[in-house]
């Protein structure tokens, strides 16, 4: 239905009331924070960021579901995948966190982001409903300006 009409969050939230949408562990700070130190890549390898410890504690307010992915991609290392879900018509790519919380607009471009952007741009311009002109627009954003990515 879209984030302004009612409904958008319909089955982001676990019945305990873990937010699914953002119940990941963040990965971007300790890459970031390994950057500055100059750790990367020889302390720090940036192709692979393990699980934080503290985020596989017992006690540690993760979803089941959230627990299910994160053994599933120790079982199966992919190096590429997709998150298809409800909502707006636009292509995010990692990372899509900023570095400085307050600057929501910051670019945050990995190693690799030049393949990530041709990967995004493929599927927007491939997708019928995302290329349309007619499509109505994000609040007040307009996505189709920087091509639905």
């Amino acid at each position: 239905q879209g984030s302004e009409l009612s409904g958008w969050a319909m089955g982001r939230w676990t019945y305990e009331g873990i937010d699914l949408n953002h119940n990941f562990a963040d990965l971007n700070t300790a890459l970031w924070d390994a950057e500055d130190n100059d750790l990367v890549p020889h302390e720090f390898p940036n192709h692979y960021i393990p699980i934080p410890e503290y985020y596989t504690f017992a006690n540690a307010t993760v979803a089941p579901e959230t627990r299910a992915v994160i053994d599933w991609m120790q079982r199966y290392p992919f190096v590429l995948s997709a998150n298809l879900h409800g909502g707006e018509l636009v292509v995010t790519y990692p990372f899509d966190m900023t570095r400085t919380y307050w600057k929501a607009q910051e670019l945050t471009p990995t190693a690799d982001d030049g393949v990530f952007r041709w990967l995004a741009t493929v599927y927007a311009t491939s997708n019928l409903a995302m290329a349309s002109e007619e499509r109505r627009l994000c609040h007040y954003d307009d996505f189709m300006r920087s091509g639905n990515i």
